[in-house]
Formats: structure tokens, C-alpha cells, sequence
């Protein structure tokens, strides 16, 4: 049986050819980077908890009537999903303030924001992923305004979804990363990528124990042994 052809390698993940007309595989990697890229580390056992997890919420916020690009899990470390054109843009949901906002804007690390913000980014490893806005958006062409409202309501949708998840088993959920794509068959608008503790922070709710890559960013324990803490809170894997 040939290899599938490699389409598209990221930080995390490889995207081949799908068995059908408009699908693709997601692979899973064990890479694991921080910072742009600038820290790096392959961390065995990372590719097939991440699988696990995305699948699991992306059926959960599907099953809400939050349109993905998911179809199945098809091994330990891949996934079957629709072929999209993405939508250059990183689509960061706060609840609250952690990470890049409190060093951009000089807000304490901890606050807890009235209502979720929202932010995008434009998706350019040697830009280093801009702030941008939706003047930015709609005159670069990246979407349309009308496309930009359907993204909003899609974001603070996974946002309620996720936060009430996350709380049934003592976790909440300070931020999170999301990117859309444009279904190739029919152009619907759907969550793509992962949704997996690459692309979130969280952490227990009495204790503050972390369960995201920040474990990794700043050297505070192990990154796939949390990740199982996750995963077991969840309820996906036992042990």
C-alpha cells in the first residue's frame, strides 16, 4: 500500500492526502515547541494524548451544532477530516489574563475578565503571528465582515461550551486557540486544527495545577504525564 502524499507539515502536526475527495489525514507529532519555535523537544507519547483529547472535544462542541472539519480518529495518532482552505488568522478567546496580553498591555497575570475578549493574529511564523483587528481582516481580504461575525459567534460558542466542560471536573479554562477553515466541497465555514492543551491553558481550579504547554514553557514538570492528568479528569483514558 503506497504512503499517502505529505501535503503540509506544522509544529504538531503533518497533513496528507485523505482516502477520498475532500478529506485529508491530521498526524499527530510528539514535537513539542514554545515561543515561536524557539524551544523545542520531542516528547514521546504527546502525538497520541493530543489526538485523543481534539477528538474528544471536537465531537463535544459538534455535538453543540459547532460545525468542524472532524470525521473520525482513524489510529493512535491520526485523524480523518474534511479538506478546508484555512483562514490565515489565529483566533484567541481570554477568559482570563495570561500570557502575551498582560506583557502587551501590562495587565496582571489572574484577572479575571468581565466577559470572554477576543483577539486574532495573523498566521506568519516570521512576522511572529501580529495582533490584528477586523479592519486589518476585511481590507487584506483574509475574510469578510459577514464571515468575521459567523467566526465570533463559532468562538464565544466553543468558549461557553469548553468553559462549562472544563468546570464539571474542576478545571477552568483561562484561553484558548482556535482556527477555521472554508469547506472545499460547499465553502462552509468550520473549527479546524486541534483543539487539544497545545492550543489551551488550563489549569485545577483550587490548586492551580497546570495542564497545558506552559508546563513545558517554563520547565515546571512533565508535559505528557499532564496532559494524561487531562485526559483522565475527562474521563478518556482510565489510567
Amino acid at each position: 500500500m503506497s504512503q499517502p502524499r505529505k501535503i503540509y507539515e506544522g509544529k504538531a502536526k503533518v497533513i496528507f492526502d485523505g482516502p477520498k475527495n475532500g478529506t485529508l489525514i491530521q498526524y499527530f507529532k510528539d514535537d513539542a515547541t514554545a515561543f515561536n519555535a524557539k524551544k523545542f523537544d520531542v516528547l514521546d507519547g504527546k502525538g497520541e494524548i493530543n489526538n485523543l483529547i481534539s477528538e474528544f472535544i471536537m465531537k463535544k462542541i459538534g455535538e453543540k451544532g459547532i460545525p468542524t472539519h472532524f470525521l473520525e480518529r482513524i489510529n493512535k495518532r491520526e485523524q480523518l477530516i474534511l479538506d478546508c482552505n484555512i483562514i490565515p488568522l489565529e483566533v484567541v478567546i481570554r477568559n482570563i489574563a495570561a500570557g502575551s496580553i498582560c506583557s502587551r498591555l501590562g495587565v496582571q497575570p489572574g484577572l479575571k475578565f468581565r466577559e470572554p475578549l477576543i483577539e486574532f493574529y495573523y498566521k506568519n511564523d516570521e512576522l511572529e503571528d501580529p495582533i490584528v483587528n477586523d479592519s486589518h481582516i476585511n481590507l487584506l481580504e483574509w475574510s469578510t465582515p459577514s464571515e468575521m461575525e459567523k467566526i465570533k459567534v463559532f468562538a464565544f460558542g466553543v468558549n461557553k461550551i469548553l468553559s462549562k466542560l472544563f468546570f464539571s471536573v474542576d478545571i477552568t479554562l483561562i484561553d484558548f486557540k482556535l482556527e477555521f477553515g472554508r469547506v472545499k466541497t460547499d465553502n462552509r465555514l468550520v473549527v479546524a486544527d486541534e483543539i487539544s492543551p497545545d492550543s489551551c491553558r488550563l489549569c485545577d481550579t483550587t490548586s492551580q495545577e497546570k495542564f497545558d504547554k506552559d508546563v513545558f514553557r517554563f520547565d515546571t514538570g512533565d508535559l505528557v504525564s499532564a496532559y494524561r492528568k487531562l485526559a483522565r479528569r475527562l474521563g478518556i483514558i482510565l489510567k
